[in-house]
């Protein structure tokens, strides 16, 4: 899928006039599962499907699919590559991704909720060097967030994890994250990712970790697309030091 695709499909959402809920602002009918690259406790629904789809610099694409099979659990499969779109040999990941997930304890009005799961998906191009992804995958995680009303609504996230991508650093993560609705149909998004687990001196992370940022919009019936600002920080030593951007796009329907 490449960036006059994504606009075309933006413009027929908005055409069409389908206002109804995606996974970001207050009339949110899903949960989303990740802020930009850290994982939340969000879980898709049990008899729903998720298809996504973002696209990254240097023609790097990942596409996947999500299914809710159960109550508060819910996996997928994701497979990428970059130099998908341009030109010359497209660098296929080594093999696919999954992602698996379970919220073990749901939101109350004076307590977090909490997720475990497991991830393999990274961002960016696979490094056969340092045998990682640029941005390493999430491997293990718990999650824990709380919601507060405050002009709408206010979310909170923490999430550890531990990357199996560890032959440069072995450290556990952690990362923060925050949700802030602007209205019924948008959110925007704010995450640190401390790469407690890239800062070596083998390793790809400059030790200033990782600051990302992003809009959601639920602009159709399902429809969700996004736009993120990746890197504030200019942690990355691969491929220069410039932050970079990034489109997404899902689509959330139930199947049974």
């Amino acid at each position: 899928m490449n960036n006059k695709f994504m606009f075309a499909l933006i413009a027929l959402l908005l055409a069409t006039g389908l206002f109804a809920q995606g996974t970001a602002g207050t009339s949110s009918k899903y949960e989303y599962r990740h802020f930009i690259d850290m994982p939340t406790t969000g879980v898709l629904n049990k008899g729903y499907v998720g298809v996504a789809v973002k696209n990254l610099p240097d023609g790097n694409v990942i596409g996947g699919i999500e299914a809710g099979v159960f109550e508060n659990f819910s996996f997928g499969l994701s497979y990428g590559g970059a130099n998908i779109i341009g030109s010359g040999k497209i660098d296929w990941y080594e093999t696919p991704a999954f992602n698996v997930r379970y919220r073990v304890l749901d939101e109350t009005t004076n307590a977090p909720s909490v997720s475990i799961g497991f991830d393999s998906q990274g961002k960016g191009a696979w490094v056969d060097s340092s045998d990682r992804y640029e941005i390493k995958s999430p491997g293990f995680f718990a999650s824990t967030s709380k919601t507060f009303d405050f002009l709408g609504y206010v979310v909170l996230s923490g999430t550890m994890n531990y990357s199996f991508e560890n032959d440069d650093d072995k450290d556990l993560n952690f990362g923060i994250g925050v949700e802030k609705t602007v209205g019924k149909f948008v959110s925007v998004y704010l995450e640190y990712d401390f790469a407690m687990n890239d800062n070596s001196d083998k390793a790809l992370g400059d030790g200033d970790g990782y600051l990302n940022a992003g809009v959601r919009w639920a602009v159709g019936n399902g429809f969700t697309i996004g736009f993120d600002l990746r890197d504030l920080l200019e942690n990355k030593k691969l491929n220069g030091t410039q932050a970079d951007r990034a489109l997404f796009v899902e689509y959330i329907q139930p199947i049974f």
